[in-house]
């Protein structure tokens, strides 16, 4: 397996690392699970009052549109926290969290999880942590409603090689796997159009697939190819 993909220390990254600190210096206090690959942790309606932290694995949250289309809006890696919307009370989840390969999970009840952040100093860096997060929701709503869809999925592609992208022989190559599904439910748009896309990525040298069935994305053709866009 290659090296993870470095990416410059931001505000998320040192959040991560300070969770993972807290965690491993509190063996014990928080319940452990493990859920498998495609699990359901919560879904939309469920009450719960938990913020949970990713020992290991990959999760994604979905919410629903009026008509029922799901649409990914955010996917979490080790590090990450997510849940923490009952942070502000509502403890009825507006959306709906899966697991996208088998995870283990740190599960830290809402009290007590703003009980850590107020003694252990994190809550500056889950202030920040938060506005990174917001600000890359916003930089989604903008792709949403500006840009096609073909440049759309180059876009999601560049966020995937940076949240979840590893040093490949042939380029960057993108983990766990994600199917043609959950890349139309990032961009907004239908399966078959993210397969014509595809295909097309492949021809142009911007994507390939490799023999175990990794997306291989060539980062810097497909930043050009962007560039391109721009401009023409």
């Amino acid at each position: 397996m290659g090296q993870a993909n470095r990416r410059p220390t931001c505000a998320a990254d040192s959040f991560r690392q300070q969770m993972r600190d807290f965690l491993l210096s509190r063996p014990g206090v928080f319940r452990s699970v493990n859920v498998a690959n495609h699990e359901t942790i919560y879904a939309s309606g469920d009450q719960d009052d938990t913020v949970y932290c990713i020992e290991r694995g990959q999760v994604k949250v979905e919410v629903l549109s009026p008509q029922g289309k799901a649409c990914i809006v955010s996917l979490y890696g080790r590090g990450d926290v997510f849940g923490e919307l009952c942070v502000s009370g509502l403890l009825d989840r507006m959306e709906t969290a899966v697991a996208m390969e088998e995870a283990d999970l740190k599960l830290i009840p809402r009290s007590q999880f703003l009980m850590c952040l107020s003694r252990e100093s994190l809550l500056e860096g889950f202030v920040k942590y938060l506005a990174t997060r917001l600000a890359d929701q916003q930089q989604v709503i903008l792709s949403l409603t500006t840009r096609e869809c073909e440049y759309r999925l180059a876009t999601t592609l560049l966020k995937l090689v940076q949240r979840l992208g590893r040093i490949d022989d042939h380029g960057v190559r993108i983990e766990p796997r994600i199917s043609h599904e959950e890349l139309s439910r990032m961009v907004g748009t239908t399966r078959p159009r993210i397969s014509v896309f595809m295909h097309r990525f492949r021809e142009l040298g911007l994507v390939e697939t490799s023999v175990d069935h990794f997306l291989i994305v060539k980062k810097n053709k497909l930043n050009d190819y962007l560039a391109e866009a721009v401009y023409a």
